[in-house]
């Protein structure tokens, strides 16, 4: 591996901090950006440098065309963040982002043998569980307009303009067409800690969460107040699991 040295719009991170001595890579819920993350370093020790990863469609991708099938976005997605992989590193991502954060690690370990030292996975179904919602990719206009409203993560000043829905249309479809056409196949587990994070009022059921332990000889369960979206208004206590969970990985 070679050490960060040019600009990569993949990775977003506003507080680079090249002497800490992990990196955490955060990887956004359906439509969201880096941004979502963007206060993280402010909760965090300087041990750990928080890089929000940018997927294309958003931020400072924003030009270019966004995925909608996982296995080639898991491999551009190594490809580009290669580079900071040259010390130990973690990966925390929120509903779509927890599932691109398991494959993600799938591939590392098949393609390069490498691991991280924790993965932390919020508010998504572990994924050998059957989808058996209507395909969200597939709704009409006004229904994924209506979907993303019920989901309470979208701000209503975006949900009623509508120069910004055609730009935010695409990129829902887009992601919530890598959930609905996730295809889980089975491999061996993996040999570092997952913790599973939810929100108490989600409909992301516990036994949901709790299906992650199959996928690990280490597993961690904790729940929070608030719904599917609970990370926006997360509290010291969240972040001070992080830390403890990275320390007890690194002990």
């Amino acid at each position: 591996m070679v050490k960060q040295t040019t600009f990569n719009p993949w990775i977003n991170c506003l507080k680079p901090n090249p002497r800490a001595e992990l990196r955490l890579f955060c990887l956004p819920y359906a439509g969201g950006s880096a941004m979502i993350y963007r206060t993280w370093g402010n909760y965090l020790p300087s041990t750990i440098e928080v890089c929000p990863v940018e997927l294309p469609g958003r931020g400072k991708q924003i030009k270019s065309s966004p995925y909608d099938k996982l296995e080639p976005l898991v491999e551009v997605l190594a490809e580009n963040i290669q580079q900071y992989l040259d010390k130990p590193f973690a990966i925390f991502g929120h509903s779509l982002g927890g599932l691109i954060s398991f494959e993600f690690c799938r591939f590392l370990r098949s393609e390069f043998n490498l691991r991280p030292v924790h993965l932390f996975v919020s508010a998504c179904k572990s994924p050998q569980i059957i989808r058996t919602e209507k395909p969200v990719w597939e709704l009409s206009y006004a229904e994924l307009v209506d979907k993303m409203r019920r989901l309470n993560g979208t701000p209503e000043e975006i949900l009623q303009n509508q120069e910004l829905l055609q730009l935010f249309i695409p990129i829902w479809r887009a992601d919530f067409a890598i959930l609905d056409n996730y295809i889980y196949t089975h491999q061996p587990v993996f040999n570092f800690p997952i913790s599973v994070f939810g929100g108490l009022k989600d409909d992301i059921t516990v036994d949901n969460l709790q299906a992650w332990q199959e996928h690990t000889t280490s597993f961690y369960l904790r729940m929070f107040e608030g719904n599917h979206f609970y990370i926006n208004s997360v509290t010291e206590v969240f972040f001070n699991t992080i830390n403890h969970k990275l320390s007890e990985s690194r002990s």
